[in-house]
């Protein structure tokens, strides 16, 4: 029986393979970019043949490569679900979603589900990451996004990104009107996801504020306009809470569609059990396109 190849290498070159960059592959894994770097040529010496074409920007599979990588994929995807059954958790679903997905939906709808669904365990990964569904240990994952993600996802639209600009009614210079006249000149705040320039530009309105804030999640943001301190920009379903409960405002009838709305992705290729199933059919009765 032939000696195989090192198992470090084989699942650098299977995360390498999926993620076609050396460094996005270090990161899954936890390792250096160097790291995963040596223990790939280590796996081509050992087999003799070229499985990347290493290139300016990335990696690409070389045909040899492929064809390799996609039996090694259904390898190590057989032994997560093998051992996945010896220890079975069938009532477990890991979530992973963005921390301001989290606090400003999830975690909000959480008692319907759990009144709906207590026999299911919903496991919230809350990370500003790309998550992996292979060494991450994830089901499903909700992140923004334009179609298509690729042929080894399974994506659901749920949520629009309907951009809104949001304020507490309180703000000096709103007034309980909320009138987009005032926008120009009141304090923006600003996250890393920078959409108030297009913002502006789309509705003909020019900057005149005085002062700005930035903070790097747009709960934050949320949470910081609550308080008073400026107007923010948000998805409307991730704030109609505070709307319909009057501690925010929607500032003039302004809005943005930016074109990256929030999908449910899950593996194609994966046997999903009844409580992923359960979890997958609660989001989608929850979502507004899907159920109107």
């Amino acid at each position: 029986m032939k000696q195989l190849p090192p198992l470090n290498g084989l699942r650098a070159f299977d995360v390498a393979g999926r993620r076609l960059s050396f460094r996005a592959a270090a990161e899954e894994l936890g390792v250096t970019q160097g790291a995963v770097a040596q223990q790939v040529r280590q796996l081509e010496a050992h087999l003799g043949v070229t499985l990347f074409d290493r290139l300016p920007k990335g990696l690409a599979l070389t045909q040899s490569g492929r064809r390799y990588h996609s039996r090694i994929a259904a390898a190590f995807l057989e032994l997560q679900e093998a051992t996945a059954d010896l220890r079975p958790e069938p009532g477990r679903v890991v979530i992973s979603v963005t921390p301001t997905f989290a606090a400003k939906w999830l975690i909000p709808n959480l008692p319907d589900f759990s009144a709906r669904h207590p026999d299911t365990d919903l496991r919230i990964m809350a990370t500003e990451k790309i998550s992996s569904f292979h060494s991450d240990g994830i089901d499903l994952a909700i992140r923004q996004g334009a179609s298509p993600f690729g042929a080894a996802l399974r994506a659901i639209r749920l949520f629009d990104q309907e951009i809104i600009a949001i304020a507490s009614p309180y703000l000096p210079g709103v007034g309980q009107s909320g009138s987009a006249a005032s926008l120009a000149g009141l304090p923006k705040i600003h996250d890393t996801h920078g959409l108030w320039a297009a913002f502006l530009a789309e509705n003909g309105i020019s900057d005149e504020a005085p002062r700005n804030l930035r903070l790097s999640q747009t709960a934050l943001a949320i949470d910081a306009a609550a308080a008073g301190q400026g107007v923010a920009l948000a998805s409307r379903f991730l704030v109609e809470r505070d709307l319909k409960a009057g501690r925010l405002i929607q500032i003039g009838e302004a809005c943005l569609h930016g074109g990256q709305d929030f999908y449910l992705l899950s593996q194609r290729d994966r046997k999903s059990g009844a409580a992923i199933g359960t979890v997958t059919d609660w989001l989608v009765s929850r979502s507004p396109l899907l159920t109107t």
